[in-house]
């Protein structure tokens, strides 16, 4: 899967004032991320609000992405849930035709055992039509991944590599200590991209690169090819931004500095609200 090395964006949905989907807006969107430099596109993640996008409307904008992207980059697409058999059915079902993976966040709200976690995984990779990766991501499920149960996972043939945004720098070095060669390690956190990248990680699935795609794919690539020095500069201008993003709530901050630079609307659904003037102003401020 050398394809999803380097940057991914988790791609917003554009919205319109009256909380319609903006269809214009998410072709706008895709053409400025992928003049961006980035190396893939990640639809219908959670920092695409998928809680709160119909199905249908998943359905169409998967659709115009595939149409409009037109194999200009690898595209990733999101399916998961707390409901094992209802995921299931999901992958059997949705048109995945122009899809590379399956990205897929372990269960909210249950708190599963790890032992759950495991079963849960393996029924998806054996009923997935694509490679799954798995994305562990306590903060919003309420569980975590742990590294002994992330390589137990990384053994089936489907599970292709993990999408790791616990945060814990520990657990993530266990993981790529003992993960085999061909798993596919990818940063959840935008600010620790590079050092993981020096300790072995291949990539990122990133917020930041929706409003800073250039700059991010520039620091990753530049942290593949082990040029620290400009990828850690590149990193440092981004930190004062990163906090900033996530505030008011994932992706509000992002959407503020989307609609700054004339890519999107900042409207979110609730129960997300946009960005304050106070927090919009720094913001702006930085950009």
């Amino acid at each position: 899967m050398n394809k999803l090395h380097g940057t991914g964006v988790a791609l917003v949905t554009p919205f319109t004032s009256t909380g319609a989907v903006d269809m214009a807006a998410w072709e706008r969107l895709l053409d400025f991320t992928i003049a961006g430099g980035v190396e893939y596109l990640v639809l219908n993640g959670t920092t695409g609000e998928s809680p709160t996008v119909t199905a249908s409307e998943k359905t169409d904008l998967l659709h115009a992405a595939r149409q409009h992207v037109a194999g200009r980059v690898p595209l990733v697409y999101g399916i998961g849930g707390n409901d094992t058999r209802t995921v299931e059915q999901q992958l059997r079902s949705t048109d995945l035709t122009g899809i590379e993976a399956i990205l897929s966040a372990s269960p909210a709200y249950n708190k599963p055992s790890q032992a759950g976690i495991v079963a849960h995984y393996q029924r998806l990779a054996d009923a997935s039509p694509l490679p799954l990766i798995l994305y562990n991501v306590p903060s919003r499920t309420g569980s975590n991944l742990t590294a002994a149960t992330v390589l137990e996972l990384a053994k089936h043939d489907n599970i292709i590599g993990i999408k790791e945004a616990s945060g814990n720098v520990e657990q993530a070095l266990a993981i790529l200590a003992g993960k085999p060669a061909d798993f596919l390690f990818l940063s959840g956190d935008d600010m620790l991209t590079v050092p993981l990248i020096a300790c072995g990680g291949q990539g990122i699935i990133s917020v930041l690169a929706n409003a800073f795609p250039q700059r991010f794919s520039d620091m990753t690539r530049a942290a593949l090819a082990g040029d620290f020095a400009r990828a850690q500069q590149l990193l440092f201008g981004l930190v004062p931004l990163n906090p900033l993003m996530y505030e008011e709530g994932n992706p509000v901050g992002v959407k503020a500095a989307l609609a700054l630079q004339g890519v999107c609307e900042p409207a979110v659904r609730l129960p997300l609200v946009p960005a304050s003037e106070g927090l919009t102003a720094r913001i702006k401020a930085l950009l």
